[in-house]
């Protein structure tokens, strides 16, 4: 018959930690005190992870609901090495309460980390569960190691090997696809030098808002001589119907902004959330590349001009030309001439930028008023006339279905809607007919006949539709103070043995 194997004999290991207790104000661990709560913390916190990518997936959990702007003056990654020669990360920083502690420690749990603190070399367990107010360590190691960490059954020590800076693990790390849908907001384009101006000039005819600047990046390889040069455009907003266009074509790169100073290519987002990353200097930028690409450093960001002002300019043929000979007067030059027409067209209708009101409507666009966006409003210019009032939105002035309304042919003059001039003639040719000046706009009637507004005439419409409120002082007198009602005495007296002595019972029937 198997005999059982004997029981051993020998002691069970001595426990490292003790657990604090509620009360417990003598500490062994040096720099270990006790908070407002009376939970164990020393001055440093340190996370000790097992590899890169659990430092990668902490910094990613605590990010996602927290800010590393109060961490960052204190915070050190190591890369450390224990007495046994197995390396592991070090996340360090300044345990400055107990908030702070219990994110670092839930964030760290959850990517399988271990949480300690203390203040010199020696960092116990910092609390869980199974001790509400942290623990102690029974009993101190002498050791020269920069950390000595306490667990519940070992201690050891460990020796820095190397350090790792926060900024270039961030710029080191593959960006991962996105396959969520991106939304309307601003956008980074980074173009090649030959297709920089060919962009902008679409842009502007396409009447995109937007800025640009050329920027300079040191040569790629020792080969060239001369610095790297690419346009970068910044879109506050680009229509939906453009977003798969640019970031498709060669030679363009799309990127989003993901925080101050750094941006990420389109389709694809980084692992941690880099606004709550302030590393990156504002007036800088870093542009992240997809693709295992190094990344696009500027250390300082160039000055950006508006779109308009770099898009091509187109002269007139005639300009700074001898002014052309008279016209030939008399009969020949008159039999030539026609009068102007206006009539109605199958064309599809351009885009509306401009209306008239007669003073008649002028009610409805008073009702009309409390149902318009502000976004309207702000863009709409109105001029006030004898016979009604013009309007006019770069935007387009289709929010306002009232009156009468036109396009605009060329800067200044306009055509009423669903209508075409005869005889077919350029827009600068029908201007130079009709008068037109920067100073004047014209508005060219179903009659042929047009109506000349002065420009100084056109204002906001928000500055002449709200009708200031009468208003009137109200007096108020001051009130007396009311009388206090005086304080009643209470006094108590004995009841005595037999407090109901001499009180007579009634009788039934009575």
């Amino acid at each position: 018959m198997r005999q059982p194997a004997p029981r051993s004999s020998a002691p069970a290991p001595p426990l490292v930690l003790d657990r604090i207790a509620l009360h417990q104000t003598r500490l062994l661990t040096p720099g270990l005190g006790r908070d407002g709560k009376g939970v164990a913390l020393g001055s440093k916190g340190v996370v000790l992870l097992p590899s890169v990518d659990r430092l990668v997936g902490l910094l990613a959990v605590y990010c996602r609901s927290r800010s590393l702007e109060d961490v960052m003056p204190s915070l050190a990654l190591h890369v450390v090495r224990s007495e046994l020669g197995a390396r592991e990360i070090a996340f360090e920083c300044a345990a400055e309460s107990s908030d702070r502690m219990d994110g670092l420690a839930d964030a760290a749990r959850l990517v399988g980390g271990l949480t300690f603190t203390g203040t010199s070399r020696h960092f116990v367990r910092y609390r869980d569960s199974a001790a509400p107010f942290g623990y102690d360590a029974s009993e101190l190691v002498s050791s020269e190691a920069p950390f000595v960490f306490y667990d519940d059954r070992s201690s050891q020590g460990y020796a820095i090997e190397r350090a790792i800076d926060f900024r270039s693990l961030l710029l080191g790390l593959m960006l991962r696809s996105s396959p969520s849908k991106e939304d309307a907001g601003p956008r980074l384009f980074v173009a090649e030098p030959g297709l920089g101006p060919a962009l902008v000039h679409y842009l502007v005819r396409s009447e995109v808002a937007g800025e640009a600047c050329v920027a300079e990046w040191p040569p790629e390889s020792a080969l060239d001589d001369a610095p790297t040069r690419r346009w970068i455009l910044r879109i506050p907003e680009l229509p939906a119907r453009m977003r798969s266009l640019l970031q498709t074509t060669p030679g363009i790169r799309c990127f989003l902004p993901t925080g101050p100073g750094v941006a990420v290519e389109a389709g694809f987002r980084h692992p941690i959330e880099l606004r709550a990353c302030p590393v990156f200097d504002a007036g800088g930028l870093v542009l992240l590349r997809a693709g295992g690409e190094p990344p696009w450093v500027l250390g300082r960001m160039p000055p950006m001009g508006e779109l308009a002002s770099l898009a091509r300019i187109e002269l007139r043929a005639t300009w700074d030309a001898p002014a052309p000979p008279e016209p030939a007067r008399g009969a020949i030059a008159g039999a030539v001439h026609v009068p102007l027409r206006v009539l109605a067209s199958s064309k599809p209708p351009r885009r509306v930028t401009a209306s008239f009101l007669k003073r008649s409507e002028l009610p409805l666009l008073r009702r009309l008023a409390y149902v318009l966006p502000r976004a309207s409003i702000e863009r709409t210019e109105v001029a006030l006339t004898a016979d009604g009032a013009y309007l006019r939105s770069s935007a387009g002035i289709e929010a306002i279905p009232l009156g009468a309304l036109f396009f605009e042919v060329r800067p200044n003059l306009y055509v009423p809607v669903g209508h075409e001039v005869l005889p077919a003639v350029a827009p600068d040719v029908l201007a130079r007919a009709i008068g037109v000046s920067p100073s004047r706009v014209l508005f060219v009637g179903t009659d042929a006949r047009a109506v000349a507004v002065d420009s100084a005439a056109f204002v906001s419409l928000e500055l002449l539709l709200l009708e200031a409120p009468a208003w009137e002082e109200a007096g108020a007198e001051a009130l007396p103070n009311t009388a206090r009602a005086a304080p009643i005495d209470l006094e108590t007296v004995p009841i005595g043995l037999f407090p109901l002595r001499g009180v007579d019972v009634p009788r039934a029937g009575d």
